[in-house]
């Protein structure tokens, strides 16, 4: 993915106060805005000047694309050069959805056009807003009543708290400007409800906890999207839950009973059929992530584990496995 330097698209300093970028950008626009530009290509020309100013025009995604930005800078990294963002890299920052327009949606209704006009690198950092806009104003006065912005943030959970809800301290990072109008990282901590059942992509509100309203209006609400943090132990579908499961080869041949820590914590047998391969998926019905309605299931991915051949005694023991399987070939289809 090529990754985009908004600041050398709007010829602006790292540390540009945000006015200077709104004089930076407005410059621009002028010279290449297509209605009036005799320049080539001024239509890409204009299209990465507002997506540049899509991003460092709003604090809050400008302090998070410097994070993302500052390790491809640090390599050297300019417009073009092939960059991706960590997995996760936006876990914990805190989004508004009003001016900024610091995603895909707001962007557009911002400055128009359709999601061709977005690079991959901008769907990839900020991708499309989980709520539409939801300020309104009320009223005439000399000040309209008027909802704050709703917040979003992306945190991160363990699976074991969709099984039986917790209370999480979430730290959110997000940014403000100074007195000289510069960015300002700034975080804050709150003490969240987790419902037990939630699961991925699901929105946590909390009310009020947005940007204050104006003019007497309510507060705007902040807007949590879960993600499970990843586990090698588990995969996670919807409500269903797969999880790797060891059996010896003679559990496998034989059949057996085997106990089994789920994810949330407990212990089961499961019996393990005579005549299992490698692959086979047991299904605990009920046992994924709950939900008074649906509950998901839990699947057991059976993987047989193979002992070593050290001591004599072993290695006879393979040895006699093989004499009592004359002509077997695994590599046959």
């Amino acid at each position: 993915m090529e990754f985009k330097d908004y600041y050398q698209i709007l010829g602006v300093d790292k540390s540009a106060s945000q006015d200077d970028v709104k004089k930076a950008y407005r410059k621009l626009a002028r010279r290449y805005h297509p209605d009036v530009s005799k320049e080539p290509e001024a239509d890409q020309r204009m299209a990465e000047v507002n997506e540049a100013y899509a991003v460092l025009g709003d604090a809050e995604k400008r302090a998070a694309y410097d994070t993302v930005g500052a390790q491809a800078w640090a390599r050297g990294a300019r417009s073009g050069d092939d960059v991706r963002p960590p997995p996760g890299w936006n876990t914990g920052y805190e989004f508004s959805d009003g001016a900024g327009h610091g995603d895909a949606d707001a962007f557009r209704a911002q400055f128009g056009g359709d999601s061709g006009d977005f690079s991959e690198f901008f769907e990839q950092m900020f991708g499309r807003a989980q709520a539409g806009r939801r300020t309104h104003a009320a009223g005439g006065g000399a000040q309209a009543q008027m909802r704050g912005e709703d917040h979003h943030a992306r945190i991160e959970l363990e699976l074991i708290d969709a099984y039986k809800g917790a209370e999480r301290h979430i730290t959110l990072r997000g940014a403000r400007l100074d007195e000289g109008g510069r960015v300002v990282p700034e975080e804050r901590t709150l003490q969240v409800k987790i419902p037990r059942g939630v699961k991925e992509g699901q929105l946590i509100r909390l009310a009020g906890q947005g940007s204050p309203g104006a003019g007497g209006g309510p507060a705007g609400d902040l807007l949590l999207e879960v993600r499970f943090r990843p586990d090698p132990r588990w995969q996670i579908d919807g409500r269903d839950v797969t999880q790797r499961l060891r059996v010896t080869p003679w559990e496998a041949a034989l059949g057996a009973g085997v106990p089994v820590t789920t994810p949330d914590g407990g212990e089961v047998e499961v019996t393990v059929p005579a005549g299992s391969g490698g692959g086979r998926k047991l299904r605990l019905k009920g046992r994924g992530i709950p939900s008074a309605s649906a509950p998901g299931d839990l699947y057991l991915a059976l993987d047989i584990a193979v002992p070593g051949a050290v001591t004599d005694a072993q290695k006879a023991a393979w040895s006699a496995l093989a004499a009592a399987y004359p002509g077997f070939d695994p590599r046959r289809a």
